[in-house]
């Protein structure tokens, strides 16, 4: 039989899903019994499928999401100024294909960094680049790299991403190098890449926390004048959760 020769070579050419598959096929008379061009047909299929599994893991190790979110589990109805319009508009991407940013505010709980890491899963989904930072993390790294004296490459990787999440955006006081940083990082990205932004304080208050006119400006002008504003409300959802009790309570 040519089998063993066939695994050898679509190992060697990388082909893993279709030797895989063939595997499988061998086990089924049903299945071996179609037509060649049907059992191609699946081999394909099966390859095509874990190349593109393959792809996603890749991406979702890459952009380093803080919890496992999907679109399709986002929950609309709860009252929280999230609209079945305006989310589909988010899920679409089309705002990434144009450069554009989202900046989602509300209190605490009300589902920001959620909804964030389900519309950065959909865009790994669709094979965009994605990188999530929470802004305090997000100076530890710069500090790291200015140590290293390789914050220029560390510029360059977060300029590389189709999609950069900034989560907890005013959330601790910054200081000055690091607002000079916040500038450099959103004017590589200006107009060329999307940024999405999640934050407790209100878009109208963003300026007095950089606290920097002239820097705080420049910035803003960046993020805010062509974004998708949603300003959620209500709840924390926090309390909606189920009490996990003891069982020995």
């Amino acid at each position: 039989m040519l089998t063993d020769p066939m695994m050898v070579h679509l190992q060697t050419l990388g082909l893993r899903g279709m030797a895989r598959a063939l595997e499988r096929q061998q086990q089924s008379a049903e299945v071996m019994g179609l037509p060649f061009e049907d059992r191609l047909t699946l081999l394909l299929q099966h390859e095509l499928a874990e190349r593109q599994s393959y792809r996603l893991a890749q991406r979702l190790r890459w952009a380093r999401l803080p919890q496992v979110a999907c679109v399709e589990d986002i929950d609309t109805r709860v009252p929280r100024g999230l609209d079945r319009t305006r989310l589909a508009q988010l899920v679409d991407l089309g705002w990434v294909d144009q450069h554009l940013n989202v900046l989602l505010t509300g209190p605490t709980g009300v589902g920001k960094s959620y909804l964030a890491c389900a519309l950065a899963h959909q865009a790994c989904r669709h094979d965009y680049s994605v990188r999530y930072f929470r802004v305090p993390r997000l100076t530890e790294e710069l500090l790291r790299a200015g140590a290293q004296q390789k914050k220029s490459a560390f510029f360059k990787l977060v300029a590389r991403a189709d999609l950069l999440v900034l989560d907890d955006f005013g959330l601790t006081p910054l200081a000055d190098p690091f607002k000079r940083d916040l500038l450099e990082i959103v004017d590589d990205r200006f107009d060329r890449k999307s940024t999405l932004i999640t934050s407790q304080l209100p878009v109208e208050a963003w300026h007095a926390w950089l606290d920097e006119p002239t820097l705080a400006d420049a910035i803003l002008d960046r993020l805010v004048h062509n974004a998708y504003k949603l300003d959620l409300k209500g709840d924390s959802m926090r309390k909606r959760r189920p009490i996990q009790r003891d069982a020995s309570a």
